[in-house]
């Protein structure tokens, strides 16, 4: 992968998983813009960056917004959607406003940006589109209401992605993580096992975008197998391991 002279746009990029990963991109020779609903921490993020960087705020939730941002970012060789928002919730304490939040911002969100940038990407039959699932949204997991399920929209909107656009030359990807350190997983009153930095999280990414034959990944990849595999079992074997 050729990162000198690339322009990829980062959405959800201004702490944790999101600013690391700019870093990567950064530091390899692409000009990053990063963009999230913080105008402070993306603007800090901007002066820690190694090559050429900006901010563009953007609200995820406001499709009005993406097209604005968009228009001012303008042609980019790529985007890799990491907004989220997570808060633990189990289905009887259920809050209606957290767990609509997480779907509009988790997976909504990232039919908007699709949207947004797709058509000109599929007309010139050239970019790059990151999604951002989760290792919890293979199968339902307990005190996962709202977030599971947005992750695992955004797993099969990059698989449904990926099935029209292989033949092109516009490619789709998709990364699902594990837990990592940051200020939404210290949410968790559990034992978080094979807890990653945002750092080790992003060099797990950095790698499957340079990649080009790759799809998919899945990390850390000895832990995703617990999650992989559950799809194979029964379900009265599955929930009563999990629920």
């Amino acid at each position: 992968m050729q990162w000198q002279g690339k322009k990829y746009w980062l959405v959800g990029a201004s702490e944790g998983l999101g600013a690391a990963l700019a870093h990567k991109l950064s530091a390899a020779g692409a000009e990053v813009i990063v963009s999230a609903r913080s105008a402070d921490r993306l603007d800090a993020l901007v002066a820690e960056l190694p090559g050429r960087a900006r901010a563009v705020s953007v609200d995820v939730t406001d499709a009005q917004s993406v097209a604005t941002a968009l228009a001012e970012i303008g042609e980019i060789d790529g985007t890799i959607y990491l907004a989220g928002v997570y808060w633990p919730m189990a289905a009887g304490e259920w809050n209606a406003e957290h767990a609509v939040a997480m779907a509009d911002v988790n997976f909504t969100g990232a039919l908007r940006v699709a949207g947004a940038v797709l058509p000109e990407m599929v007309a010139r039959d050239a970019g790059h589109v990151v999604m951002t699932g989760s290792l919890s949204g293979f199968r339902g997991l307990p005190g996962a209401i709202g977030y599971g399920a947005s992750k695992a929209g955004v797993m099969s909107l990059a698989e449904s992605m990926r099935a029209d656009l292989w033949r092109t030359g516009v490619r789709v990807q998709l990364a699902n993580p594990g837990f990592i350190k940051t200020r939404l997983t210290d949410k968790n009153d559990f034992k978080m096992p094979f807890i990653m930095t945002p750092e080790a999280a992003a060099q797990e990414m950095f790698e499957l975008m340079c990649d080009d034959t790759a799809f998919v990944r899945h990390f850390p990849r000895g832990f995703s197998y617990l999650f992989r595999l559950s799809r194979f079992l029964p379900d009265w074997a599955y929930y009563r391991l999990f629920a």
